[in-house]
């Protein structure tokens, strides 16, 4: 089955970075110069920030519906990141190259079924996943450090 990667929306987030470092602060956020990579994933552009980048660390609730699964985690988002555009079936390097854990959810937002393997492995879980009709859409993190990474939708018709 056909699936999609959703990043974040650049719109969302882009604003944050006119706001002072007080300001940040306030918010729970923090400014920071990217010093090595990869390391810094940006969950707009879905690629790893690069040396001396600006990126935002800030808290995104991924999960905001009403659920005993409700959640919230650590992202980072580039400075003028450019928004990212997976294909159909497409998993971005950023997620290839990490050990990554998926969480399958349903349309009442409970988790079916997680795993943790290699991102190489994630084009094939994600389709063999969306043939089961339960499973309403995904999450992917990244394991090590837990961080959201991206949603992944069923989408039909894909070429």
């Amino acid at each position: 089955m056909d699936f999609q990667i959703k990043p974040l929306p650049a719109s969302s987030f882009q604003h944050l970075f006119d706001a002072s470092d007080a300001e940040l602060a306030a918010q729970g956020i923090q400014r920071q110069t990217v010093s090595e990579c990869p390391g810094t994933p940006c969950r707009v552009s879905l690629d790893d920030a690069q040396i001396g980048e600006t990126v935002l660390l800030l808290n995104y609730e991924h999960l905001p519906e009403d659920s005993p699964y409700r959640a919230s985690h650590a992202i980072f988002i580039r400075e003028n990141a450019p928004q990212a555009q997976p294909a159909p079936n497409e998993v971005p390097d950023v997620i290839a190259s990490r050990l990554i854990s998926l969480r399958f959810f349903d349309e009442n937002h409970m988790m079916l079924d997680p795993d943790v393997l290699p991102g190489s492995e994630v084009g094939a879980a994600l389709a063999q996943a969306f043939e089961r009709p339960e499973i309403a859409y995904a999450h992917i993190h990244n394991a090590k450090p837990g961080c959201f990474a991206a949603r992944v939708e069923r989408v039909s018709g894909a070429a």
